[in-house]
């Protein structure tokens, strides 16, 4: 591994999305990088599909078998308000660079040429390019109703080349796919961002796994909303109406290289969480475990990632 830059100030944002409603949203987290920016924050990350939201607890009409015509109209809606990278996100690319920072954003993606959604987490770079696209490679459950596969290579496992070492993500339950994660672990990643949406007291327990497997910092990052976040005149309105009012609670936190809280998760509110990172705690706990280095069996065991 290349030398790494020793300390990275670095901010979680729990945001709350406008509920199908992308300008609002993204003007939303344009000025929350601004503020991060303000602070320092070298290292900006947003949580999974908050553009324009995660649609919790609504099915579209889908049943095995049939869609309901009436429901269908709240797809359109929700794929209307979905993004298109190269013409949605000006303004993220100008808040990144305006911040100089890094600022990862969670989005369902519109598909340029087909008529796919696909649950897409993207990275600019400081002077506002894109420097990675991913691409969930496998929807969870009822999420694949909405979210197509990626099948473009270059989504799968994108890394960036940062000055405290590669950065990669993966979204939600793609963190539960062993050889996901061990892709990531081959591109010696020290940044692991793992946008989610799940509150689950068990998931605190999956992303401390993560980071000592990995030996890397991992960057736990949340949705907090309500059900009275979601707009009033969905044709789903009693779905809505059967909801916990705290919906998702949040629970982000970033942890370190051997599994503690660097910060404590915040539960049940909007919040920027910043912290400072030493880098040299990676490079460390790597001394007894390298799980792509010299704890690993190549003679015996392979992973091939067809990239």
């Amino acid at each position: 591994m290349r030398n790494l830059q020793k300390t990275l100030h670095a901010a979680i944002i729990q945001a709350s999305p406008v509920m199908f409603n992308k300008k609002a949203t993204l003007q939303k987290v344009a000025c929350q990088i601004k503020a991060a920016g303000q602070q320092g924050a070298q290292l900006i990350v947003f949580p999974e599909s908050l553009v324009p939201c995660y649609p919790y607890g609504l099915t579209f009409g889908f049943t095995v078998g049939s869609r309901s015509e009436a429901e269908r109209a709240d797809w359109k809606r929700y794929y209307d308000q979905s993004v298109i990278v190269r013409e949605d996100l000006q303004d993220i690319a100008a808040a990144a660079q305006a911040a100089g920072a890094y600022v990862s954003l969670g989005i369902t993606e519109r598909d340029e040429t087909t008529y796919s959604l696909y649950c897409s987490n993207v990275i600019f770079a400081p002077d506002g390019t894109l420097a990675a696209h991913h691409r969930k490679i496998k929807p969870t459950g009822a999420e694949r109703y909405i979210w197509a596969d990626s099948h473009e290579p270059a989504t799968y496992f994108p890394v960036v080349q940062t000055p405290w070492g590669p950065m990669g993500s993966l979204i939600c339950w793609e963190n539960y796919m062993p050889l996901a994660r061990t892709a990531l672990y081959q591109k010696g990643v020290s940044l692991y961002l793992a946008p989610n949406t799940n509150d689950n007291p068990e998931w605190q327990d999956t992303i401390k796994h993560i980071a000592i497997e990995g030996r890397c910092y991992v960057f736990n990052v949340d949705q907090y909303f309500t059900k009275d976040m979601y707009p009033a005149d969905l044709v789903e309105s009693e779905a809505v109406s059967k909801l916990n009012q705290g919906t998702c609670r949040g629970g982000s936190c970033i942890i370190d290289p051997c599994g503690h809280y660097v910060t404590e998760p915040v539960w049940d509110q909007e919040a920027i969480i910043y912290a400072d990172l030493d880098l040299d705690q990676v490079i460390l706990r790597h001394m007894e475990f390298d799980a792509a280095g010299h704890y690993t069996r190549p003679d015996i065991l392979e992973l091939i990632v067809h990239e």
